[in-house]
């Protein structure tokens, strides 16, 4: 690329920088994602230095469906959603410990102040079919604004932590995703990236830049949208409906999508939009 090309570039991505400085950016790391961490790490260092707020949920499907696998555990999932058991749940605290531990020393190869954040989302049973599936009932705001004010990127394992009647505190298993969303809106952030192995939203062999409400519901029920996408469109979904200006679906695979996305005019993937009538 030629200077003019280099400089085009800058241009392009001013508005943006400006646009973002001193906002919060709520970025859930898919599990088939974490091969790039190293990319990923590099993009949210990018965005600290030009005055974005970021917050990191990590999911795990891939390395948790192993582990079940060494434990001779066949994965059962409803509606996208995994059903946990006691020993389920235990393969996903050991495999979300690990996850974390490699996103948070990724972010320091960058020079990035990175934190596990723990504790910070309650949470209740779902329901029954699903076992030790999480609801969120609230997430712990003060402590993840401690964390963006001491210039930490918090990084997030979506486990809930909930007491049931005449028992402990137990813990949940909570969707990354949907985890994502609930604390994008508490934080009242400006936007919601959930980085994923696919581009967005495919209908019909082609990408869909914006998709709203209705029509997503719409996919969703035709089956054009389904199994783990579908808690992604749901989160972002939630996040949009409830004051949360941007919700994007992108690919992680792609180097650097996370810049692409966010800088650039054209984009990345898939943008859920909020709609008149839209419900």
């Amino acid at each position: 690329m030629n200077a003019n090309g280099k400089t085009r570039i800058l241009i392009e991505a001013l508005p943006y920088i400006k646009k973002y400085d001193n906002k919060i950016a709520v970025i859930k790391l898919g599990g088939n994602a974490m091969n790039e961490i190293n990319n990923a790490a590099e993009d949210i260092a990018f965005l600290k230095r030009t005055g974005m707020k970021v917050v990191v949920v990590h999911g795990g499907g891939p390395e948790i469906d192993k582990e079940l696998k060494k434990m001779s555990i066949i994965p059962k999932f409803i509606n996208g959603l995994r059903y946990t058991d006691e020993k389920v749940m235990k393969a996903v605290k050991k495999v979300f410990h690990r996850i974390s531990k490699r996103i948070i020393d990724g972010l320091k190869s960058k020079d990035v102040k990175a934190i596990g954040a723990i504790s910070c989302i309650n949470a209740k049973q779902s329901s029954k079919k699903l076992g030790l599936v999480g609801k969120i009932t609230k997430v712990d705001k003060d402590k993840l604004l401690k964390y963006l004010g001491s210039g930490h990127v918090p990084v997030i394992s979506p486990i809930g932590i909930g007491k049931e009647i005449g028992k402990e505190y137990r813990e949940y298993n909570i969707n990354a995703d949907t985890a994502a969303s609930r604390i994008a809106v508490a934080l009242g952030a400006e936007k919601l990236t959930i980085l994923t192995n696919v581009d967005g939203i495919m209908i019909n062999g082609s990408l869909l830049p914006h998709i709203d409400f209705k029509a997503a519901k719409k996919e969703i029920k035709n089956g054009n949208i389904n199994k783990g996408m579908i808690p992604k469109v749901e989160a972002c979904i939630y996040a949009v409906r409830n004051k949360c200006p941007k919700a994007h679906l992108i690919n992680g695979l792609v180097p650097h999508s996370l810049l692409i996305e966010i800088f650039t005019d054209k984009g990345i993937g898939t943008e859920i939009v909020y709609k008149n009538g839209n419900k």
